[in-house]
């Protein structure tokens, strides 16, 4: 099973308790740790390490960053053709860091590539580097300012502009902006616990509602149908408005007959027929609601002349209701009823979804399951 996989990108030597401890930890998650210290990432032989640090974090799903007083090795010159600087500086509105291109170090490099491909980083910068960053922003415009102040949390003076300015960066792009201070490892491990978890629970949540939106996306599919239908009904005949009417009022009646087995569907729905007639014609012998289970919604059944029987999705007062229908749209003319007819026959939501379904079991032996006599259901008279 493929395991979700973390690269750790930071400077190692001022930081390799902390990479230590974050290693297991990852592990304990069930995740896999990518760090560059214990050979998981595939150095070829044919190109610089810097390269294959880079070429590993589009293959991760996620990348912690932890930013300590050290800058660390500057990054190979040929590095910067794999990157998109223009790109990234539209990424963030401080992104003065990559007006010297040359001064990257390779932990900043990696982070720039997780940015370019879209790959969520957590960001942790050392207090002490927080707070020395908080006073270079104060005083960063002040002439000689990086002579004469010294940074105490920063190893290297030299390099206080890029570590800050590369903060900069990261607290300033559209988006993914999050930086998080820490003074111990315990708080790297909460809060990517806490982080993780929500993050979690997030997409559990869209994906809820996306099921919601999908429900009503077929909500509107059915609209846009009743719409085609009513397009397809116009064309086929002069009367538009009463056929434009009963083809959305009879598309209900459409779907249930469509769901009884008859081969001549066109010519019984076109038909003069009258309900009980029409109910012969489908070889229904007899309807029948029976108390399956007491605190439960009666079944209805409708039986054929060979014993075999449909049941019914909903409740008697449904069929009812087609029978009032059907009567309704007996009343229109012929070539009124042949044109929504025909609109009902190339709408493929009406002979897909059912709301009968057919049974080739004996009515009789089927009740006998539900352990349900026929004495005790009630018989609809077919009129």
């Amino acid at each position: 099973m493929a395991k979700l996989r973390v690269f750790v990108s930071s400077t190692c030597y001022d930081l390799g308790i902390v990479r230590s401890e974050l290693r297991p930890f990852i592990a304990s998650l069930g995740y896999d740790p990518v760090m560059s210290d214990y050979s998981d990432i595939l150095y070829d032989p044919r190109s610089h390490t810097h390269e294959s640090c880079i070429k590993e974090v589009p293959n991760c799903d996620m990348v912690v960053l932890i930013i300590g007083p050290r800058f660390g090795g500057t990054g190979i010159p040929s590095l910067l053709e794999e990157f998109d600087f223009t790109a990234l500086k539209d990424s963030s509105s401080k992104s003065a860091i990559l007006d010297n291109k040359d001064k990257l170090s390779i932990t900043q490099l990696e982070i720039l590539k997780a940015v370019e491909k879209s790959i969520p980083v957590y960001a942790f910068v050392d207090e002490k580097v927080l707070h020395d960053h908080n006073v270079y922003e104060k005083n960063k415009d002040k002439p000689k300012v990086m002579e004469e102040i010294e940074f105490p949390s920063i190893q290297k003076k030299h390099t206080a502009t890029y570590i800050f300015e590369f903060i900069n960066f990261l607290t300033h792009r559209t988006t993914n902006n999050s930086v998080i201070g820490f003074s111990k490892l315990e708080d790297i491990k909460n809060t990517l616990v806490g982080q993780w978890s929500q993050l979690f629970q997030r997409l559990l949540y869209e994906d809820r509602n996306k099921s919601i939106e999908s429900k009503r996306y077929i909500d509107f599919s059915d609209r846009i149908e009743d719409l085609k239908t009513v397009v397809l009904a116009s064309i086929a005949t002069p009367n538009l408005r009463e056929t434009a009417r009963g083809a959305i009022q009879y598309r209900r009646l459409m779907s249930f007959l469509a769901a009884f087995r008859a081969e001549n569907y066109r010519e019984l729905l076109v038909s003069d027929f009258s309900w009980s007639d029409l109910l012969k014609e489908l070889e229904i012998i007899d309807i029948k609601e029976v108390e399956v289970e007491k605190g439960y919604r009666p079944q209805v059944f409708l039986v054929k002349a060979d014993g075999t029987f449909y049941s019914c999705r909903y409740p008697l007062s449904f069929v009812l209701d087609m029978e009032a229908d059907w009567r309704n749209f007996t009343d229109l003319d012929k070539e009124t009823r042949e044109a929504i007819v025909d609109a009902s026959l190339q709408d493929r939501d009406i002979r897909r979804f059912k709301d009968l379904r057919y049974s080739s079991q004996q009515f009789e032996e089927h009740m006998e399951e539900l352990k349900v006599t026929t004495e005790s259901s009630e018989n609809v008279e077919i009129v």
